[in-house]
């Protein structure tokens, strides 16, 4: 198993990205995939990396909620 810095950003539709939820987390897992789809409550949107090289998976309802994780290795 791997050792991951996580933010999560959770998003909804009336706040938007400016008043999302952000949580630190310190994680275990055999890969950011394999996290997100034990943990998210929505299927996965998007999948890549940031600029930084950082795993970002975006998962999101099509109703306007979106989770993003940010995983740094």
């Amino acid at each position: 198993m791997a050792e991951f810095e996580v933010l999560i950003e959770t998003i909804n539709p009336c706040g938007g990205q400016r008043h999302a939820k952000k949580e630190f987390l310190e994680v275990e897992a055999e890969s950011p995939e394999a996290y997100v789809a034990a943990h998210s409550q929505y299927p996965v949107i998007n999948s890549g990396r940031n600029s930084s090289g950082d795993t970002v998976i975006t998962t999101g309802d099509g109703k306007g909620n979106l989770t993003r994780y940010i995983f740094t290795a």
